[in-house]
């Protein structure tokens, strides 16, 4: 993969969403150090009133936009609930008033429920887990869609999904298989849309993450998220990885796919924050599916 530094006289802007915290935060924070304009998104903007498992999560949009521009960047924090339409809209109009341009969209967000990881069939956990399928997979699709018009509008650019080995294997019940499923899918179709446009579109499996959520999970369910936090990787590993991706010379080749950041993280040289390169889990938990080519409008 060839990959070339940033030839724009101005830092290239990027948005992602669901970044007060975890993964989103960590990915954000790997743009900033990369120099880039960053959107945040998310509902705690200066306070977290969100528990997992009765322990206080912590995080806010306002430290996340702080530490992107403590590690070089520009974060811009803007409170979005994104079960709403309009607040998206909303979003996406101050992106192009105040920059004119987007390079880069992380579909992240997600409406994780706080008994996502408990064990039992779907039927004996509550009815709104299905929450995820309308924040996580329906707000990945209209995100895309607002954002698509600055993306055309730069010649270039790139839309990731954060997604999980839980799209091919069972994971957590049916409820976030078919989300990460569905926004596997759904990035394969957009890329059938941008294609000859210069914007690009993959979905990325990441493997176990390092946050504060999973470390709560790891005390309550030790027996099968114990090892986590000791082999896990930095969500800041998988913003280095998105980074790499948007640089790359041939990204136009790897639109629509579905692709394992641990996997793409050997082919950049990208480790993780300690020096360590985590490992694929392809082999443990299958691999990201190959779309049949037929078309049909």
């Amino acid at each position: 993969m060839n990959q070339a530094a940033n030839a724009n006289a101005h830092p290239r802007v990027a948005v992602v969403t669901g970044a007060s915290r975890g993964v989103g935060r960590g990915i954000a924070v790997a743009l900033g150090e990369a120099g880039m304009t960053v959107y945040v998104t998310g509902r705690s903007a200066t306070h977290s009133e969100m528990t997992l498992h009765g322990q206080p999560l912590s995080g806010t949009l306002t430290e996340t936009a702080d530490a992107i521009t403590q590690a070089g960047g520009i974060g811009i924090a803007v409170p979005c609930d994104h079960a709403d339409d309009a607040q998206v809209q909303a979003l996406f109009e101050q992106v192009a008033r105040e920059q004119g341009r987007l390079d880069l969209l992380v579909n992240n967000a997600i409406a994780l429920h706080e008994n996502l990881i408990d064990p039992g069939p779907f039927w004996a956990k509550p009815l709104d887990m299905i929450a995820m399928l309308d924040v996580g997979l329906r707000s990945s699709y209209v995100a895309s869609y607002f954002a698509a018009p600055l993306l055309l509008k730069n010649g270039r650019g790139l839309i990731a999904f954060t997604s999980s080995y839980g799209a091919g294997c069972y994971m957590h019940g049916p409820a976030y298989g078919a989300q990460k499923a569905g926004g596997d899918k759904m990035a394969a179709d957009m890329a059938v849309d941008f294609e000859g446009t210069g914007v690009a579109c993959v979905s990325l499996w990441l493997g176990p993450q390092r946050t504060e959520r999973s470390a709560i999970a790891a005390q309550s369910r030790p027996d099968a998220y114990g090892d986590i936090m000791q082999n896990g990787e930095t969500p800041e590993f998988n913003g280095r990885v998105i980074h790499a991706l948007l640089d790359d010379l041939e990204l136009h080749s790897l639109s629509g796919q579905t692709l394992i950041t641990a996997e793409l993280a050997q082919q950049y040289g990208i480790t993780d924050a300690d020096g360590c390169q985590p490992p694929s889990f392809r082999r443990l938990l299958g691999a990201p599916l190959s779309w049949h080519p037929a078309r049909i409008d």
